[in-house]
Protein backbone atom coordinates (compact mmCIF):
# COMPACT_ATOMS: atom_id res chain seq x y z
CA UNK A 1 0.00 0.00 0.00
CA UNK A 2 1.41 3.38 -0.96
CA UNK A 3 1.56 5.86 2.00
CA UNK A 4 2.06 9.71 1.73
CA UNK A 5 3.08 12.15 3.99
CA UNK A 6 1.30 15.17 3.86
CA UNK A 7 1.49 18.71 5.78
CA UNK A 8 -1.57 20.89 6.84
CA UNK A 9 -1.13 24.50 7.00
CA UNK A 10 -4.74 25.23 8.31
CA UNK A 11 -3.67 29.18 8.28
CA UNK A 12 -6.27 31.86 9.12
CA UNK A 13 -10.03 32.85 9.19
CA UNK A 14 -11.95 30.30 7.78
CA UNK A 15 -9.16 28.54 6.57
CA UNK A 16 -9.19 25.75 9.24
CA UNK A 17 -12.74 25.23 8.52
CA UNK A 18 -12.13 24.49 4.50
CA UNK A 19 -9.14 22.60 5.09
CA UNK A 20 -10.86 20.35 7.74
CA UNK A 21 -13.40 19.24 5.03
CA UNK A 22 -10.53 18.65 2.62
CA UNK A 23 -9.01 16.59 5.06
CA UNK A 24 -12.62 14.47 5.16
CA UNK A 25 -12.54 13.87 1.83
CA UNK A 26 -9.16 12.62 1.15
CA UNK A 27 -9.52 10.21 3.83
CA UNK A 28 -12.18 9.16 2.36
CA UNK A 29 -10.49 9.00 -0.64
CA UNK A 30 -7.87 6.98 0.71
CA UNK A 31 -9.79 4.18 1.95
CA UNK A 32 -11.72 3.97 -0.97
CA UNK A 33 -8.52 3.43 -3.34
CA UNK A 34 -6.41 1.59 -0.62
CA UNK A 35 -3.85 3.77 -0.01
CA UNK A 36 -2.67 5.45 3.21
CA UNK A 37 -2.23 9.39 4.38
CA UNK A 38 -0.46 10.91 7.69
CA UNK A 39 -1.17 14.24 8.08
CA UNK A 40 0.90 16.78 10.21
CA UNK A 41 -0.20 19.94 11.39
CA UNK A 42 1.73 23.43 11.25
CA UNK A 43 -0.05 26.28 13.18
CA UNK A 44 1.48 28.78 10.85
CA UNK A 45 -0.25 31.60 10.46
CA UNK A 46 -1.76 35.23 11.80
CA UNK A 47 -2.08 33.76 15.03
CA UNK A 48 1.25 32.58 15.60
CA UNK A 49 3.06 35.87 14.21
CA UNK A 50 0.90 38.12 16.67
CA UNK A 51 1.85 35.67 19.45
CA UNK A 52 5.58 35.50 18.69
CA UNK A 53 6.67 37.65 16.54
CA UNK A 54 7.44 35.26 13.54
CA UNK A 55 5.79 34.26 9.90
CA UNK A 56 7.61 30.90 9.97
CA UNK A 57 10.35 29.61 12.58
CA UNK A 58 13.46 28.32 11.69
CA UNK A 59 14.08 25.39 9.94
CA UNK A 60 10.61 25.21 8.74
CA UNK A 61 11.32 24.81 5.42
CA UNK A 62 13.75 22.35 5.87
CA UNK A 63 11.18 20.85 7.64
CA UNK A 64 8.05 20.68 5.06
CA UNK A 65 10.63 19.84 2.36
CA UNK A 66 10.39 16.43 3.90
CA UNK A 67 6.51 15.66 2.75
CA UNK A 68 5.50 14.60 -0.08
CA UNK A 69 2.79 17.49 -0.24
CA UNK A 70 1.46 20.94 1.82
CA UNK A 71 -2.02 21.40 2.23
CA UNK A 72 -2.91 25.02 2.70
CA UNK A 73 -6.04 26.46 4.18
CA UNK A 74 -5.81 30.00 3.31
CA UNK A 75 -3.35 32.86 4.82
CA UNK A 76 -4.51 36.17 5.95
CA UNK A 77 -5.32 38.07 9.35
CA UNK A 78 -7.62 41.31 10.14
CA UNK A 79 -4.70 42.06 12.62
CA UNK A 80 -1.78 41.17 10.74
CA UNK A 81 -0.20 44.12 8.01
CA UNK A 82 -1.54 43.21 4.44
CA UNK A 83 1.67 41.21 2.88
CA UNK A 84 3.53 40.18 6.01
CA UNK A 85 1.78 36.50 6.14
CA UNK A 86 1.27 36.41 2.56
CA UNK A 87 4.88 37.09 1.49
CA UNK A 88 6.42 35.55 4.94
CA UNK A 89 4.57 31.93 4.32
CA UNK A 90 3.62 32.09 0.72
CA UNK A 91 5.83 33.39 -1.64
CA UNK A 92 9.15 32.09 0.65
CA UNK A 93 7.42 28.64 0.51
CA UNK A 94 7.34 29.01 -3.18
CA UNK A 95 10.72 30.51 -3.82
CA UNK A 96 12.55 28.22 -1.53
CA UNK A 97 10.62 24.73 -2.07
CA UNK A 98 11.16 25.99 -5.78
CA UNK A 99 7.25 25.65 -6.67
CA UNK A 100 8.39 26.94 -9.61
CA UNK A 101 4.71 26.52 -11.07
CA UNK A 102 1.70 27.48 -10.26
CA UNK A 103 -1.01 25.24 -12.02
CA UNK A 104 -4.67 26.45 -11.94
CA UNK A 105 -7.55 24.52 -13.91
CA UNK A 106 -10.53 26.39 -15.25
CA UNK A 107 -13.62 24.61 -15.53
CA UNK A 108 -17.42 24.95 -15.19
CA UNK A 109 -18.86 22.23 -13.72
CA UNK A 110 -22.66 21.70 -14.34
CA UNK A 111 -24.89 23.15 -11.61
CA UNK A 112 -22.71 26.10 -11.50
CA UNK A 113 -23.35 29.44 -12.86
CA UNK A 114 -20.98 31.70 -14.87
CA UNK A 115 -21.39 35.55 -15.41
CA UNK A 116 -20.52 34.74 -19.48
CA UNK A 117 -24.30 34.12 -21.30
CA UNK A 118 -24.52 31.56 -23.17
CA UNK A 119 -21.61 29.70 -22.05
CA UNK A 120 -21.48 26.47 -20.37
CA UNK A 121 -19.61 23.48 -19.01
CA UNK A 122 -18.74 22.54 -22.79
CA UNK A 123 -16.77 26.32 -23.66
CA UNK A 124 -15.30 26.74 -19.95
CA UNK A 125 -12.55 24.18 -19.56
CA UNK A 126 -8.99 25.19 -19.90
CA UNK A 127 -5.44 25.10 -17.60
CA UNK A 128 -3.44 28.12 -16.87
CA UNK A 129 0.48 27.74 -16.30
CA UNK A 130 1.99 30.29 -14.54
CA UNK A 131 5.46 30.86 -13.99
CA UNK A 132 5.68 31.45 -10.57
CA UNK A 133 9.30 31.71 -9.08
CA UNK A 134 10.38 34.62 -11.32
CA UNK A 135 9.27 37.54 -13.02
CA UNK A 136 8.60 40.85 -11.23
CA UNK A 137 7.98 38.89 -7.94
CA UNK A 138 11.59 38.14 -7.21
CA UNK A 139 11.49 41.33 -5.30
CA UNK A 140 14.23 43.24 -7.36
CA UNK A 141 14.43 46.42 -7.37
CA UNK A 142 14.39 49.49 -4.86
CA UNK A 143 13.69 53.16 -3.84
CA UNK A 144 15.65 55.91 -4.61
CA UNK A 145 14.56 59.31 -2.41
CA UNK A 146 12.03 57.48 -0.79
CA UNK A 147 9.69 59.74 1.13
CA UNK A 148 10.28 62.66 -0.41
CA UNK A 149 8.43 64.24 -3.87
CA UNK A 150 11.55 63.05 -6.24
CA UNK A 151 10.79 59.45 -4.84
CA UNK A 152 12.45 56.86 -7.41
CA UNK A 153 10.68 53.12 -7.07
CA UNK A 154 11.62 50.63 -9.10
CA UNK A 155 10.44 47.26 -9.98
CA UNK A 156 12.21 44.71 -12.08
CA UNK A 157 10.55 41.75 -14.17
CA UNK A 158 13.88 38.66 -13.72
CA UNK A 159 13.24 36.16 -16.35
CA UNK A 160 15.65 33.60 -17.33
CA UNK A 161 16.58 30.96 -20.11
CA UNK A 162 16.57 28.28 -17.54
CA UNK A 163 13.45 29.38 -15.56
CA UNK A 164 11.34 30.23 -18.70
CA UNK A 165 12.27 26.97 -20.39
CA UNK A 166 11.85 24.76 -17.34
CA UNK A 167 8.03 26.20 -17.30
CA UNK A 168 7.39 26.11 -21.20
CA UNK A 169 8.12 22.35 -21.10
CA UNK A 170 6.06 21.85 -18.03
CA UNK A 171 3.17 23.38 -20.38
CA UNK A 172 3.90 21.33 -23.66
CA UNK A 173 4.47 18.28 -20.87
CA UNK A 174 0.89 18.40 -19.28
CA UNK A 175 -0.43 19.06 -22.59
CA UNK A 176 0.59 15.83 -23.79
CA UNK A 177 0.09 14.05 -20.60
CA UNK A 178 -3.69 15.75 -20.39
CA UNK A 179 -4.67 14.94 -24.58
CA UNK A 180 -4.60 18.92 -24.68
CA UNK A 181 -4.22 19.82 -28.52
CA UNK A 182 -3.37 23.68 -27.91
CA UNK A 183 -0.76 25.84 -26.03
CA UNK A 184 -0.99 29.40 -25.88
CA UNK A 185 1.69 31.69 -24.90
CA UNK A 186 0.22 34.76 -23.10
CA UNK A 187 2.60 37.67 -23.37
CA UNK A 188 3.32 41.44 -24.54
CA UNK A 189 6.20 40.79 -27.04
CA UNK A 190 4.94 44.36 -28.34
CA UNK A 191 6.03 46.00 -25.49
CA UNK A 192 7.78 44.21 -23.07
CA UNK A 193 10.33 43.47 -25.79
CA UNK A 194 13.26 41.78 -24.15
CA UNK A 195 11.06 39.65 -21.42
CA UNK A 196 8.75 38.16 -24.18
CA UNK A 197 11.70 37.92 -26.94
CA UNK A 198 13.18 35.41 -24.66
CA UNK A 199 9.88 33.37 -23.75
CA UNK A 200 8.63 33.36 -27.26
CA UNK A 201 12.04 32.33 -28.85
CA UNK A 202 12.04 29.56 -26.19
CA UNK A 203 8.46 28.40 -26.66
CA UNK A 204 9.26 27.66 -30.31
CA UNK A 205 12.39 26.32 -29.85
CA UNK A 206 10.94 24.06 -27.20
CA UNK A 207 7.51 23.46 -29.15
CA UNK A 208 9.84 22.00 -31.42
CA UNK A 209 10.27 18.50 -29.70
CA UNK A 210 6.68 18.58 -29.09
CA UNK A 211 4.83 18.43 -32.60
CA UNK A 212 1.78 16.92 -31.36
CA UNK A 213 1.06 20.22 -29.47
CA UNK A 214 -0.25 23.02 -31.90
CA UNK A 215 1.28 26.29 -30.72
CA UNK A 216 -0.31 29.85 -30.27
CA UNK A 217 0.50 33.44 -29.00
CA UNK A 218 -1.84 36.49 -27.94
CA UNK A 219 -0.73 39.27 -25.97
CA UNK A 220 -2.23 39.46 -22.35
CA UNK A 221 -5.39 42.01 -23.33
CA UNK A 222 -6.45 40.10 -26.28
CA UNK A 223 -6.12 36.71 -24.26
CA UNK A 224 -8.08 38.89 -21.08
CA UNK A 225 -10.76 39.69 -24.48
CA UNK A 226 -11.30 36.14 -25.59
CA UNK A 227 -11.50 34.51 -21.78
CA UNK A 228 -14.70 36.71 -21.79
CA UNK A 229 -15.73 36.48 -25.51
CA UNK A 230 -14.84 32.65 -26.71
CA UNK A 231 -13.36 30.98 -23.49
CA UNK A 232 -13.91 27.73 -25.56
CA UNK A 233 -10.77 28.72 -27.75
CA UNK A 234 -8.17 28.23 -24.91
CA UNK A 235 -6.91 24.80 -24.14
CA UNK A 236 -3.83 25.13 -22.04
CA UNK A 237 -2.00 29.00 -21.32
CA UNK A 238 1.40 29.68 -20.39
CA UNK A 239 2.55 32.60 -18.82
CA UNK A 240 4.66 34.61 -16.64
CA UNK A 241 4.22 35.28 -13.05
CA UNK A 242 2.36 38.85 -13.31
CA UNK A 243 0.30 38.00 -16.28
CA UNK A 244 -0.62 34.65 -14.47
CA UNK A 245 -1.31 36.22 -11.35
CA UNK A 246 -3.90 38.31 -12.95
CA UNK A 247 -6.15 36.27 -15.42
CA UNK A 248 -6.32 33.20 -13.09
CA UNK A 249 -8.84 35.77 -11.11
CA UNK A 250 -10.30 35.97 -14.42
CA UNK A 251 -10.39 32.28 -14.99
CA UNK A 252 -12.26 31.95 -11.23
CA UNK A 253 -14.96 34.48 -11.98
CA UNK A 254 -15.76 32.52 -15.15
CA UNK A 255 -15.76 29.14 -13.14
CA UNK A 256 -18.07 30.41 -10.77
CA UNK A 257 -16.24 32.29 -8.46
CA UNK A 258 -13.53 31.65 -5.55
CA UNK A 259 -15.77 29.12 -3.85
CA UNK A 260 -14.48 26.38 -6.44
CA UNK A 261 -11.48 28.00 -7.79
CA UNK A 262 -8.02 25.60 -6.66
CA UNK A 263 -4.17 25.64 -7.65
CA UNK A 264 -1.37 24.32 -7.23
CA UNK A 265 2.08 25.53 -6.29
CA UNK A 266 4.49 22.56 -8.21
CA UNK A 267 7.88 21.49 -7.92
CA UNK A 268 7.75 18.47 -9.95
CA UNK A 269 10.85 16.92 -8.73
CA UNK A 270 9.92 18.42 -4.39
CA UNK A 271 7.36 19.28 -2.47
CA UNK A 272 4.50 21.06 -3.57
CA UNK A 273 1.42 22.67 -2.00
CA UNK A 274 -2.04 22.69 -3.54
CA UNK A 275 -4.78 25.88 -1.63
CA UNK A 276 -8.31 27.31 -2.60
CA UNK A 277 -7.53 30.34 -4.59
CA UNK A 278 -9.23 32.59 -1.83
CA UNK A 279 -8.77 33.97 0.73
CA UNK A 280 -9.22 33.86 4.46
CA UNK A 281 -12.66 35.22 4.62
CA UNK A 282 -12.71 35.88 8.52
CA UNK A 283 -16.06 37.66 8.50
CA UNK A 284 -17.62 33.87 8.37
CA UNK A 285 -15.23 32.20 10.79
CA UNK A 286 -16.50 29.96 13.05
CA UNK A 287 -20.26 30.26 11.19
CA UNK A 288 -20.09 26.93 8.82
CA UNK A 289 -21.04 29.17 5.96
CA UNK A 290 -17.85 28.71 4.11
CA UNK A 291 -18.11 26.71 1.05
CA UNK A 292 -15.04 24.43 1.02
CA UNK A 293 -15.57 22.91 -2.17
CA UNK A 294 -12.26 25.04 -3.38
CA UNK A 295 -10.23 23.52 -0.68
CA UNK A 296 -12.01 19.79 -1.39
CA UNK A 297 -10.80 20.21 -5.29
CA UNK A 298 -7.39 21.32 -4.25
CA UNK A 299 -7.25 18.67 -2.47
CA UNK A 300 -7.97 16.41 -5.53
CA UNK A 301 -5.59 18.10 -7.39
CA UNK A 302 -3.00 16.63 -4.76
CA UNK A 303 -4.14 13.50 -5.07
CA UNK A 304 -3.71 13.45 -8.88
CA UNK A 305 0.12 15.08 -8.31
CA UNK A 306 0.85 12.25 -5.71
CA UNK A 307 -0.39 9.50 -8.78
CA UNK A 308 -2.97 8.61 -7.52
CA UNK A 309 -5.49 10.03 -10.60
CA UNK A 310 -8.26 7.35 -9.86
CA UNK A 311 -8.81 8.84 -6.64
CA UNK A 312 -8.53 12.54 -7.92
CA UNK A 313 -10.97 11.60 -10.84
CA UNK A 314 -13.60 10.54 -8.49
CA UNK A 315 -13.48 13.42 -5.90
CA UNK A 316 -13.90 15.78 -8.29
CA UNK A 317 -16.88 13.75 -10.31
CA UNK A 318 -18.38 13.74 -5.87
CA UNK A 319 -17.56 17.81 -6.41
CA UNK A 320 -19.44 17.94 -10.06
CA UNK A 321 -22.23 16.01 -8.10
CA UNK A 322 -22.63 17.66 -5.35
CA UNK A 323 -22.71 21.52 -7.43
CA UNK A 324 -25.16 20.00 -9.83
CA UNK A 325 -27.42 18.20 -7.42
CA UNK A 326 -27.02 19.39 -3.97
CA UNK A 327 -26.70 22.82 -3.69
CA UNK A 328 -28.14 26.16 -4.47
CA UNK A 329 -25.11 28.21 -4.44
CA UNK A 330 -21.69 28.49 -4.13
CA UNK A 331 -21.50 31.77 -2.35
CA UNK A 332 -20.52 31.44 1.66
CA UNK A 333 -24.15 31.17 3.65
CA UNK A 334 -26.12 30.88 0.02
CA UNK A 335 -24.92 26.56 -0.38
CA UNK A 336 -28.57 25.54 1.37
CA UNK A 337 -26.03 23.48 3.39
CA UNK A 338 -23.40 24.49 5.89
CA UNK A 339 -19.72 23.58 5.26
CA UNK A 340 -19.63 20.38 7.44
CA UNK A 341 -23.02 19.44 5.41
CA UNK A 342 -21.28 19.93 1.94
CA UNK A 343 -17.67 18.05 2.90
CA UNK A 344 -20.11 14.96 3.83
CA UNK A 345 -22.02 15.78 0.71
CA UNK A 346 -19.11 14.84 -0.96
CA UNK A 347 -17.94 12.20 0.81
CA UNK A 348 -21.15 10.35 0.43
CA UNK A 349 -20.94 10.83 -3.39
CA UNK A 350 -17.28 9.25 -3.94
Amino acid sequence: MESYKIALIPGDGTGPEMLREGVKVLQAAAKKFAFDLTFEEFDYGGERYLKSGEVLPAGAVEELRKYHAIYLGAVGHPEVKPGILEKGILLRLRFELDQYINLRPVKLYPGVETPLKDKGPDEIDFVVVRENSEGLYTGSGGFMRKGTPHEVAIQESINTRFGVERCLRYAFEYCREHKRKTLTLCGKTNVLTFAFDLWERAFHEVGEEYPDVQREYAHVDAISMWMVKNPEQFDVIVTDNMFGDIITDLGAILQGGMGIAAGGNINPQGTSMFEPIGGSAPKYTGKNMINPLAAICAGGMLLEHLGEKEAATAVEKAVMTVCSEHIQSLSAGKMGAGTSEVGDLVVDNL
